[in-house]
């Protein structure tokens, strides 16, 4: 998908109107401007003036050589875009009727597709899909929505006031997460105080951290004292240089942004990920046309798959969506399910419940198959990876 990404991109400069060149419409409108000048002078003069209409006529061409050229680089753009879906998708993508037959799930998705524009920051986008689809967002999740935007980009600009008082504010719900924003958040700034002076002035720093870092001691020891340890290596030149360059890097404060982002919609209910941007990024990263050769292939055997919570081939996934456990158990070699869960022996080592219920021996204990130790069938537990 980075391709086609990147196509979208160049096009969506290309037709907005931030970038460096004029738009289209800034080039029409000049050439309106032009020409409703030029008939004010007519109007004024009593005879036609032929270096008012000579300087019209140059201006003209001057612009609609620029709406030619600006054009060319759309349509070429365009042509782009379109060999890169077709590269990306060489057979065209079947049609599944009555998906969304029910009133009840075409609701549903609107609703996300709503939710999607508000959790992106597209609220102008937002508001007119709202309109005209009727869905009911309450004004309370949309302003929660305007918030999570205008600290990230405050953030972004190295403001990290607003999103402190927001981890003040939800203080319980990050600890009960063990979330560690609101520490990550001050050592950042700590960072920035500590190389914001030159020449070197760790004084104010140092008591930002006595006021600010002293509460996180406890939690966070090392962190702490690798905080307090890097003023011995200032100036900046020389704090890159030492153990603890990872202090001095960009990403420190570059990864609040998601972080924050993350907790915020989890203090919501909702997940870390946008749902709508995982399921682009599966199922068209792929997914539908293995889902769908694997169909056709069954089609012709005339076989069903009779497993409803399970797909009949391998969809590659990267590790941020893989959601469910991929244990496979070394005594049956089979995969493990919700129904047959990877089981810890007090040894240390996993097997399959399945395998854990058929290897346990009378009296309720299990002999486990990798080493001599022996533990009762009860102290196994359940674990996900």
């Amino acid at each position: 998908m980075d391709g086609l990404l990147k196509e979208l991109a160049k096009l969506e400069k290309l037709t907005s109107s931030k970038g460096k060149a004029p738009s289209i419409n800034d080039t029409l409108d000049s050439i309106l401007y032009h020409l409703q000048d030029a008939k004010k002078k007519l109007e004024n003069s009593d005879v036609i003036d032929e270096d008012i209409l000579k300087q019209l006529s140059q201006a003209i061409d001057a612009k609609k050589k620029d709406v030619d050229d600006r054009q060319k680089e759309v349509y070429s753009s365009v042509s782009r875009l379109g060999k890169a879906l077709d590269k990306k998708f060489p057979a065209a993508l079947p049609s599944y009727s009555h998906l969304f037959a029910s009133t009840q799930s075409r609701t549903a998705l609107e609703r996300t597709i709503a939710l999607h524009f508000l959790r992106t920051g597209q609220f102008d986008t937002a508001e007119t899909f709202l309109e005209e689809s009727g869905i009911d967002i309450s004004a309370e999740l949309r302003a929660q929505f305007v918030e999570l935007h205008e600290i990230l980009k405050l953030l972004k600009g190295q403001d990290v006031g607003p999103a402190l008082e927001w981890t003040r504010k939800n203080q319980t719900f990050l600890k009960s997460r063990s979330s560690p924003l609101e520490f990550y958040l001050h050592r950042s700034q700590y960072i920035r105080l500590l190389l914001s002076s030159h020449p070197p002035d760790p004084l104010p720093a140092l008591a930002y951290a006595n006021t600010h870092l002293r509460g996180f001691y406890d939690d966070y020891p090392d962190e702490v004292n690798r905080l307090m340890g890097c003023v011995a290596f200032l100036p900046l030149s020389k704090l890159q240089l030492s153990p603890y360059a990872d202090l001095a890097s960009p990403s420190l404060h570059f990864e609040l942004e998601p972080l924050f982002a993350k907790e915020y919609c989890a203090s919501l209910g909702m997940s870390r990920q946008v749902p709508l941007r995982v399921v682009g990024d599966i199922g068209g990263g792929g997914a539908l046309a293995r889902i769908e050769k694997g169909r056709k292939v069954m089609r012709e055997r005339k076989s069903e798959w009779s497993q409803t919570d399970e797909l009949p081939i391998e969809i590659p996934l990267p590790p941020e969506n893989r959601y469910h456990s991929i244990f496979a158990c070394p005594v049956s070699k089979e995969q493990a399910t919700q129904q047959n869960p990877p089981m810890l022996m007090l040894c240390g080592h996993v097997i399959a419940q399945d395998s854990l219920q058929k290897l346990s021996k009378a009296g309720g204990r299990v002999k486990c198959p990798y080493c001599p130790t022996e533990s009762p069938l009860n102290t196994a537990f359940r674990v996900d990876f």
